[in-house]
């Protein structure tokens, strides 16, 4: 099948470096994509967030945790901020901390 002596160690290098390709573009996809898991869209959590604390959103995620996932929604009224959780399949508020510092996502020693 192969003449050469290099040719089957360059088909094997090959064949894994296909292998590699395909399984880190299955371990990096966008994390974006998780919002399609959603039973409930974006809009209506930041809106059940906004009713809650009487305010405006400033940011929003779709994360998972512990309990499953929910929207993190930042909602700022007056002058505080909350960190309110809605579920993302049932659309509830699971939960709504007043954020005293703001904190980033990056769970760095600024945190």
């Amino acid at each position: 099948m192969f003449r050469y002596p290099y040719s089957k160690a360059a088909f094997l290098a090959v064949c894994l470096a296909s292998v590699g390709a395909a399984y880190a573009a299955k371990t990096l996809e966008n994390d974006a994509m998780d919002v399609t898991r959603a039973k409930i869209p974006l809009s209506q959590a930041v809106a059940t967030a906004e009713q809650h604390a009487n305010g405006r959103a400033a940011r929003a995620e779709y994360e998972k945790t512990k309990a499953g996932w929910v929207y993190d929604v930042e909602v700022v009224s007056g002058a505080k901020v909350f960190d309110v959780k809605v579920d993302g399949d049932r659309g509830a508020v699971l939960s709504s901390v007043e954020d005293k510092a703001d904190r980033d996502d990056d769970h760095d020693k600024r945190d």
